[in-house]
């Protein structure tokens, strides 16, 4: 991989993205950040070396729009872009599944498929499952959805070595963000996990020293 190429973010907005886009610049890469359109894309896109697009990731077609529109090389995509619903098996009704598996999985693929098309010799993609995703209970759809990219993961790595493109996912649990605090308990708060500390691990795998893996689901839930 290109040591000057561009790292793609989605879900660049939210505490994680925002974690995610200052490590990477703290390496010295540009960024190429995608959300939802707001001020706080907004506000990404005036930071020095990132680039913000706009674009329902959700969605193919707006998908490869943004993606045509990136204005630098690029050889990492990191997918961040999801959403989450409660919800046991009772609650589960149409307009939930279909909008947890657009926002988890669909993004998930529609931006790998982007991607791939835009690295040249070789590259890496990192997606977000979730520890629910493989363990424990969990509210269902949102459970589902991820073990869903799990898989992908690991389809996509097999897919994808011959052309040197690595894909892994990282496993997060509670993730220390402010939105989150305003439902934890004390307990819980001190055992979530750091933004900055996923985004360190996130770094790792799309960089050099991380070459020998591809297909791997790596958890980053501490003790939370």
């Amino acid at each position: 991989m290109g040591a000057v190429d561009a790292v793609i973010v989605t879900g660049a907005a939210g505490a994680l993205g925002h974690a995610v886009v200052a490590e990477f610049r703290s390496r010295g890469r540009e960024v190429v950040a995608l959300d939802r359109a707001g001020e706080h894309l907004d506000a990404m896109g005036r930071q020095d070396g990132v680039h913000a697009l706009a674009a329902d990731l959700s969605a193919r077609a707006a998908v490869q729009d943004a993606f045509d529109r990136i204005p630098v090389a690029c050889d990492a995509l990191v997918g961040l872009a999801g959403g989450f619903t409660p919800g046991s098996l009772a609650d589960v009704d149409e307009e939930t599944l279909e909008s947890l598996w657009r926002s988890n999985f669909g993004s998930a693929l529609w931006t790998a498929q982007a991607a791939v098309g835009l690295f040249g010799d070789g590259g890496s993609i990192v997606t977000v499952g979730s520890k629910t995703a493989v363990e424990g209970p969990a509210p269902v759809a949102h459970a589902t959805s991820k073990a869903a990219v799990v898989r992908l993961t690991q389809l996509l790595a097999a897919e994808l070595r011959p052309r040197r493109i690595r894909v892994n996912a990282v496993l997060p649990s509670v993730i220390d963000t402010p939105a989150n605090r305003s439902w934890m308990s004390e307990d819980l708060a001190a055992r979530a996990v750091a933004p900055a500390a996923i985004a360190k691990v996130i770094a790792f795998l799309c960089g050099p020293d991380a070459a020998p893996i591809s297909g791997a689901a790596i958890p980053v839930y501490g003790d939370a």
